[in-house]
């Protein structure tokens, strides 16, 4: 293949070209600091301030609930390093079993510090067991964290349901909502969440640049002290990364609906052309975002596909990208009930606005061309 096609965008996505184009311009016209008492600092500091309204009106919030951050990593930190410090008598915190390692891997530090960590087990399909939620949770609860969808499989998750269970007992609520932004409409106001975190890069803007909204009212200790973010997050703004994340939430929210029935006509496209005897589709039968396919292969080895499809100019992954690279089996398979084997033997296809029905087709195609005796299988 001449053309690279890219289907690995719950990875990170393509900039869009609106977004180059500000980002861009921003460099060379916005070098001021948002913080200077003068024309040129005025001039950044209003650009700033246009892109926290764009993004606020994409998820439904009020523009001063809106803390930029380096990125959704930073803002899960955040979220959870804050509710533990509001109040520090509470030293548990809730999460499902199929969150982020940006997550898991921070509470797994937290418990070697005292705090205790509840695990919510999932089923077949990557479902919480709210039951099971509902047990742990009490008073004496600092957080609950639920990721709003899944990164590998699409899966949406019941985070309304799960919200109002914290809220019962008093518990403040976390969603990492990254692969929900800019593909499901939100309206956080509405849904039970206290805090709620995503990034520019998985919605066609820079990396580098995220968000953490915060209920008004819900007091927040930064991470980084200093006076930017209302206090809330210290370091001179990005600028020319929030101007793109704010060109990208305005056409996030302007092309939600129709973007959502093109790539959902895309994914629909390939798992049709290969779903059979010896292909399956992990969190298929339950609600999932448009863009990502998860598909199961059974005759063959997930990373050698990979490897052989990069060679024909088709990018995909195994899983999280922090993890793909690797050749531990994914955590939410495992989570989902699958053997280390079967975990090993799925591969990740997510697509973007500017994914084609041809490109679907052709990835198709490459792979049923790859899914013959002798390529490497699990051992």
């Amino acid at each position: 293949m001449n053309t690279r096609i890219y289907a690995d965008n719950n990875a990170t996505t393509a900039l869009a070209p609106e977004v180059l184009q500000a980002v861009s311009l921003s460099l060379g016209e916005l070098y001021g600091n948002p913080s200077s008492k003068h024309r040129v600092g005025d001039a950044a500091r209003a650009a700033v301030t246009a892109a926290r309204v764009a993004v606020a009106m994409l998820i439904g919030a009020q523009p001063a609930e809106i803390v930029f951050t380096s990125g959704a990593t930073e803002s899960n930190h955040l979220a959870i390093t804050a509710a533990l410090a509001r109040t520090p008598a509470r030293r548990h915190v809730v999460v499902s079993a199929v969150e982020h390692p940006s997550t898991l891997m921070l509470l797994d530090r937290l418990e070697q510090e005292g705090v205790r960590v509840s695990r919510i087990a999932v089923d077949a399909y990557g479902l919480p067991d709210l039951d099971q939620l509902r047990a742990v949770v009490t008073p004496q609860t600092a957080l609950v964290s639920m990721m709003w969808v899944n990164n590998e499989t699409g899966v949406i998750l019941p985070v309304q349901a799960a919200a109002t269970i914290a809220a019962a007992q008093g518990v403040p609520f976390h969603s990492d909502a990254v692969q929900a932004v800019g593909r499901l409409p939100l309206h956080v106001g509405d849904s039970g969440c206290d805090l709620l975190s995503f990034s520019g890069h998985k919605l066609h803007a820079p990396k580098g640049i995220g968000v953490l909204w915060v209920r008004k009212g819900f007091v927040l200790s930064s991470l980084l002290a200093g006076h930017q973010e209302r206090n809330r997050r210290g370091g001179t703004e990005n600028v020319p990364a929030i101007v793109g994340l704010g060109v990208a939430a305005t056409l996030a929210a302007q092309r939600l609906d129709q973007d959502a029935v093109h790539i959902a006509r895309v994914r629909d496209l390939l798992e049709s052309a290969l779903q059979g005897e010896a292909v399956s589709v992990n969190g298929g039968g339950v609600p999932r975002v448009a863009n990502t396919s998860n598909l199961q292969f059974s005759a063959v080895e997930a990373g050698s596909l990979i490897e052989r499809l990069d060679r024909q100019g088709i990018c995909v992954s195994g899983g999280a990208a922090c993890t793909a690279r690797g050749t531990q089996a994914s955590h939410v398979l495992r989570a989902m009930g699958q053997s280390e084997q079967q975990a090993l033997s799925a591969v990740r296809f997510s697509f973007s606005r500017y994914s084609t029905a041809e490109e679907a087709q052709a990835i198709a195609m490459a792979v049923r061309e790859l899914m013959q005796p002798g390529l490497a299988r699990v051992v």
